[in-house]
């Protein structure tokens, strides 16, 4: 979880898309090509002579395997913004992200109108700590300008052996200024649940961050642990979460919905009509349940939202998720790249299509995020145009919209605070993170002495107006420039996350997100609706 995870940052909000992470496809299903007619033929043919001209005339030497690369990604982009084609190396780099571990600095990164556009940054990663946020624009790598920068390209700059480090150039919504932070890169795990704790004597609380091969595994150890610590209702987080494979949130909805409560279902007209039910006994069909989403919640995560609220299982509180319901589904070339095609689009259980529209083409449907920042849709529920012609209704009646995205049942806004200059200033540079890192260093024996563990550190610790003086001193040294004038909401951020900061660097995420979440406006809203 990075800063700009804080709900409350509402001027950090960022246009994103990753297509391995807003998933659903099925991986290795290789297929035989279908005959072309003969007009798929002709057209074939002039591709061909096309690029015999370009081969033999053209004034510079081309590498006609990446122009190939380009016009197949290109047909595949004017069908729809998900179906797309990857390289080998991209293969290889999905798979290791959402399966085992690499060396690297720790992003999930799409490139986007000859941009680099960080999606997220990897919870304890060489990223997050070095002050990297999601929906940061990277522009430099060690000095040089990676404008129109390639996905192989960025692969390669940025991952490395671990102990090796990289200068990146960073620009940041919301934010005038170009922010320059050195990464030193090191062994990336995939876990996909962040942390599991109890709130309260009777509420347990999940971070999920995506829907990987480990994540049916992880969330169920992670219920039974919460049940043996007194758990009766759970709250998981789905915030930021962009998706993963479908097998995994079907397994996180069965923990919930009872034996032959339908889950989703996959339409397609050239594919056969699929539904999917809960199929066993869950290890939490009782309690009761909060689904958190946001904005950037999508694919696998607004499945689990779709299939809870359907159903009258629980209820989802937060903003409307991203609406990302196509399925795509992988077919590998001859040469071991490979296509991934759209070929149905999830419904949820009440026959809601997840997927919002794209007519309008692909850069309009990636700025459509932003412009629900600009038209109030993320500050006032007021502003949120609901599709009337599209009225479902749940198991129980209640009535629900399609039209793109799950619609929370409770709407809890940005809370848009504009007395935050101080904190703005000293959080979007890598003060902060590099500070408590090193009050963590210079005052580990004292501190773990004072706390021996996670939770006495939690309820214990405070941070110090004299600790905050220091920080301020620590960035306008560092940074050459005075802060802007300290409010008392600007202090009460920044010793929040000092105080959660260090708690991870002496404890991990078990000490992070006990502290974050204490005044994080949306999950006090869930235990307000719990109660």
């Amino acid at each position: 979880m990075s800063i700009e995870s804080s709900k409350r940052s509402g001027c950090l909000i960022f246009l994103w898309i990753v297509v391995a992470f807003l998933a659903g496809f099925s991986f290795g299903l290789r297929k035989s090509p279908h005959r072309l007619s003969k007009a798929g033929n002709e057209q074939l043919k002039k591709m061909s002579e096309v690029m015999s001209y370009i081969d033999q005339y053209y004034v510079d030497e081309v590498n006609t395997d990446s122009i190939y690369g380009l016009a197949i990604n290109a047909m595949l982009q004017g069908l729809d913004p998900h179906s797309s084609y990857a390289t080998v190396e991209e293969n290889k780099t999905m798979m290791e992200t959402l399966e085992g571990s690499f060396e690297g600095i720790g992003i999930q990164f799409n490139i986007m109108n000859d941009t680099l556009m960080v999606v997220s940054v990897i919870s304890g990663g060489p990223s997050e700590k070095a002050g990297l946020m999601a929906g940061d624009r990277m522009i430099e790598v060690d000095g040089k300008s990676i404008v129109g920068i390639k996905n192989d390209q960025a692969f390669k700059l940025l991952r490395g052996k671990k102990g090796s480090k990289v200068k990146v150039g960073i620009l940041r919504p919301g934010f005038k200024d170009k922010y320059t932070y050195e990464i030193t890169r090191g062994v990336i795990p995939t876990y996909t649940v962040d942390v599991s704790y109890m709130i309260d004597k009777q509420t347990g609380y999940i971070k999920l961050n995506e829907f990987g091969s480990t994540t049916a595994k992880e969330f169920s150890n992670a219920i039974q642990k919460l049940k043996r610590q007194g758990m009766t209702q759970l709250i998981v987080d789905l915030r930021g979460n962009g998706g993963g494979f479908l097998d995994a949130a079907v397994s996180v909805c069965d923990e919930f919905l009872g034996n032959k409560q339908k889950i989703v279902s996959i339409e397609g007209s050239k594919e056969r009509p699929q539904v999917i039910y809960a199929s066993r006994k869950g290890d939490f069909e009782d309690g009761k349940v909060v689904i958190l989403i946001d904005d950037f919640s999508a694919s696998a995560s607004e499945i689990v939202a779709g299939a809870v609220q359907d159903n009258d299982r629980g209820t989802i509180v937060g903003r409307r998720s991203f609406g990302k319901g196509l399925v795509q589904r992988q077919f590998d070339l001859s040469d071991n790249s490979s296509i991934r095609l759209t070929t149905s689009r999830y419904h949820t259980p009440s026959g809601r299509c997840i997927q919002r529209d794209y007519e309008k083409g692909t850069e309009a449907y990636y700025e459509d995020i932003y412009n629900r920042l600009l038209n109030g849709e993320m500050e006032s529920i007021d502003s949120i145009h609901l599709d009337s012609s599209k009225v479902y209704h749940t198991v129980n009646g209640r009535t629900v919209y399609g039209g793109g995205g799950i619609m929370p049942d409770i709407f809890v806004p940005i809370d848009h605070d504009k007395d935050l200059d101080a904190y703005y200033d000293i959080a979007n540079s890598s003060a902060l993170i590099q500070f408590a890192f090193h009050y963590t260093n210079e005052h580990k024996a004292e501190l773990q002495k004072r706390f021996s563990d996670t939770k006495s550190y939690v309820s214990g610790m405070t941070v110090s107006d004299q600790m905050l003086q220091q920080l301020v001193s620590y960035y306008e040294k560092n940074n050459k420039k005075k802060v802007s004038k300290m409010s008392a909401n600007s202090a009460k951020e920044l010793k929040t996350w000092l105080k959660a900061l260090i708690g991870r660097n002496l404890y991990g995420d078990e000490a992070f997100y006990p502290v974050i979440n204490k005044t994080d406006p949306v999950i006090n809203k869930a235990l307000e609706t719990l109660k």
